[in-house]
């Protein structure tokens, strides 16, 4: 899972069309609306086989807070 922030950040990057993410900076504040959170939680679910709940949205508002909760479930389905 080392590689995962990094995962993460070229995925939400690509997404959001930015060459950089920082780690702790609100997605809204990086131009991320709704609907690409929506597509961005898409794509980590395709990505790792997960399932992130409609209340555990609220949790993908920064790359660190995004690792942490992929975190999780990779380590509950383990």
């Amino acid at each position: 899972m080392s590689n995962l922030k990094e995962e993460l950040r070229e995925l939400i990057a690509e997404i959001a069309e930015r060459d950089d993410i920082p780690d702790d900076t609100h997605f809204k504040d990086l131009g991320i609306d709704s609907m690409m959170g929506v597509e961005i939680v898409a794509a980590i679910e395709r990505k790792y086989q997960l399932k992130i709940d409609d209340g555990e949205l609220q949790q993908v508002t920064t790359l660190n807070k995004s690792v942490q909760l992929v975190e999780q479930k990779l380590v509950a389905a383990a």
